[in-house]
Formats: structure tokens, sequence, C-alpha cells
């Protein structure tokens, strides 16, 4: 220790014998970073530059954002006044089977589910004798699961939007069952129904599997649900009600009543062969359904008026973005400057459907019927924001024009089917 201490020493004493020797005095230190004041008055004035054209732009960004909301404000859009337009008083005037009250579906593209869930509980009390309030949450997140599904097996290849058909609530049945509102409502207490962000985050986590080829399915799916758990919650996979242990699935088919396969969803369109089945062209499909019965526009309509008469209940999709689609009249018809009534026929119907003025836009139940003025008028119970500004919120009062040109496919029970579809069927052999 004490040859190691003395070494250092003689070492210390030898560099600096050597550094005098050779005047070496300087050392290493740390000092300010010189700043050259003519690169800095550049730096300064083009900083005072920016900030002025800032200025300028955030000027021109309000402006155009102000000009913006004024004609946001200021829009408008054609509607019909219904002026001398007879219509039914309130839907008191309709004899209806039953069926719940209006449910709003707010910010959500959901409507297929609304319309379909509340077709359903009018048929489970018309077949049952019981009043269930069902869950439309419960179809909608199966939906979301099963389009993961089915964009993985695409490979992407498929578009998702939050529309879809009446007659997918079925199908979700068949797969996944179903459960009662109060025991998945699909939303915290109190609030409403706002799809905007769990929406965006699914697409997003697809875009994300798309772009990377991440095809598994199982972990597809099970990112997909956790999205939906944090937005709508975790369905159950066990409840109870009126005093027995459920599943989703013992519940839809011992409870309900209802067979998915009993259904029988119909379009009317030249694009098929009538008395056939085809699949419906839209976007809604997105499972390519091909099992819709094509009748003629008569036959169609008369199935409908049938139906309600019988005391059943139609589920019906088209378009609601004409002139005379009017919530604040609480009414949709067709006005004669549109087309006059007598016109309104296959052609003119399908004239609309092939050039995109007729689309599958909306989803909504028709739980009952009326004659007013020798018009055929109809109490359409809507999910949609629109039925909320007249007199009488969640109804329309929809003509029989508005009906026969406008909407595309209905869903009913096949009783009211039978007599067709038996004419329909092939001869047996032998």
């Amino acid at each position: 220790m004490r040859i190691k201490t003395l070494l250092s020493m003689i070492l210390g004493v030898a560099l600096l014998l050597s550094r005098t020797a050779w005047g070496q005095t300087d050392k290493v230190e740390y000092v300010p970073r010189y700043k050259d004041p003519v690169l800095e008055e550049i730096k300064d004035r083009a900083d005072s530059l920016q900030a002025i054209r800032d200025s300028i732009t955030d000027d021109i960004r309000a402006m155009q954002d102000s000009l913006a909301e004024k004609k946001d404000d200021e829009q408008t859009q054609l509607r019909f006044t219904f002026t001398d337009v007879a219509k039914p008083a309130s839907p008191d005037d309709f004899e209806t089977p039953f069926y719940f009250p209006p449910v709003r579906q707010y910010l959500t593209g959901t409507c297929w589910c609304f319309a379909g869930t509340s077709f359903l509980e009018s048929e489970v009390c018309r077949l049952t004798g019981q009043e269930i309030k069902l869950s439309e949450m419960y179809s909608v997140y199966y939906e979301y699961v099963e389009k993961a599904r089915y964009f993985v097996q695409r490979r992407g290849d498929y578009d998702m939007g939050e529309g879809s058909e009446t007659g997918e609530v079925h199908r979700i049945i068949a797969l996944h069952g179903a459960v009662p509102f109060d025991v998945y409502p699909g939303q915290a207490d109190g609030e409403k129904y706002d799809h905007t962000q769990s929406y965006e985050e699914v697409r997003g986590y697809l875009a994300y599997v798309k772009d990377n080829s991440l095809w598994d399915e199982a972990q597809v799916l099970g990112q997909v649900q956790v999205i939906l758990n944090k937005y709508i919650g975790s369905p159950p996979e066990t409840f109870m009600y009126e005093g027995r242990l459920m599943t989703p699935r013992l519940f839809a088919d011992q409870v309900m009543g209802i067979k998915p396969g009993e259904y029988v969803s119909v379009i009317s369109t030249l694009a098929a062969p009538f008395h056939a089945q085809a699949e419906f062209d839209s976007p809604d499909n997105w499972w390519h359904d091909s099992t819709y019965y094509n009748l003629p526009l008569d036959e169609w309509y008369a199935v409908i008026i049938d139906a309600l008469d019988s005391g059943y209940t139609v589920a019906i999709t088209g378009d609601v973005s004409e002139p005379g689609w009017n919530g604040f009249e609480d009414a949709a018809i067709i006005p004669d400057f549109d087309i006059p009534q007598d016109h309104i026929n296959q052609d003119s119907r399908e004239y609309r459907i092939d050039n995109d003025v007729t689309t599958d836009d909306h989803c909504v139940h028709i739980v009952g019927h009326t004659v007013v003025d020798g018009r055929n008028w109809f109490l359409i119970k809507d999910s949609g924001s629109s039925s909320h500004r007249g007199q009488f919120p969640g109804y329309y009062f929809m003509r029989d024009d508005y009906l026969r040109l406008k909407m595309l496919t209905f869903t009913v029970h096949r009783d009211m089917m039978k007599k067709i579809l038996d004419e329909s069927a092939p001869a047996s052999e032998g």
C-alpha cells in the first residue's frame, strides 16, 4: 500500500515538472456559450415575422370558422308545408298491438337494432303474452364482434360502418342469444347513448390490424371486446330472471319464444326475379344475406296491410331524406310536386332505387294502420332524432304513397307470407 502511494506521488511530481518544462499551464473548464449578436438579431427578426404571419393566419382561420358557423346556422333544407293534408290527429287514432314506448338512439348509427328489437318485443307479447323490454345494446355489442370477425376473414376488405338491417337482430339472437334491458342496458345510468368514441376506436384498431397483417381472429376479437367493454359494458354470461339462473341462450330459447327462422325479410325490386329469394343490395346488408323474398310492389304492399290488420307489426327500412319526411309535422308523405300520386308504381320506385335517390338509410317499426280521408296511414315508432321534433315524440304518421315509393324492405312473421311462400314452393315429386 505504501509502495503504491509512493509511486503515485512520484508520477504526479514528474507530470508537474513535465508541464512546467514545456510551458503547459492551461486547463479545461465550462464557459457560457457564445451567441453571435448578428445571427441572434437575424433570428429575432425571423421570429417576429413568423409571429406576425401566425397572427394573420389565426385571424384568417377565425374568420373562416365564423363564416362556416354562420353558413351552418343559415343552412336550409327543402320541406313540404303540409297545407290541407288530412292526417291522423294522434297515435290514439290507430288500433295497435302491444309495443313499448319509443326509445331514442341518440348518437349511434343503430336504428336497425332499435327497430328490430322493438319488432321482436311486440312478437314476444303476441306469441307468449309477456311484455319483456329487451336490450338493444346486447345485439349491438355482438354486431361489432361479428363485423370484426368478418373484417378478419376478408383480410380487411370491408369498410365497417355502424349500420345494419333489422333482420340482423334475428341472426345475432341465433348466434348469441338475448337478454332483458335491465340486465344489460349498455349505458351508464342516466346517460344518453353515444357511440362516437367506441366506434372510432374499433375502426382505428381494425385499421392497425390491416396495416400490420395481424389476422389472428381470436386476438382481434378479444381486443375489440376490450374496447366495447370499456364503453358499452361487458355483457352478462349468466343472470337471474324470475328466480331462475339464465344464460342469454336459454333466455332466447326458453323465455322469449322467438324462432329466428320463422321471420321473412321482403323486398320489391326489378333487379331480381319476383317470387324468389335474392340478396338485398345495400352496404348495411354487410353479411350479404340472399334470403330476401322479392315481391311485386302491389303484393309487397298488401302483405304489410294484411299483417297490421291481423294484429302483427312490421319492421321496415328505407329512405327518409325526402321533403315530405317532416318531423315537425310528425308525418311523411310524397307531395305532388315530387311525383303525381297515380304515377307511383313499380317503375317509378325502381327508377329512384337505380339512380340512388332512394337509399337504405333508416329502419323503423310499423305498429299500426288506419284510414284517413280515403288514404292509408301507418303509425311509425322511430328511434331517430327527427321524430322528436313534433307534437308526438318518437312517432311518425306515414302515408301510403311514401311507403310504396321510398321504403325498401320489411321483416314480418312468415305466417303473413305463408300463402305466397306455399304458392311459390316447387311442387313435390310423386
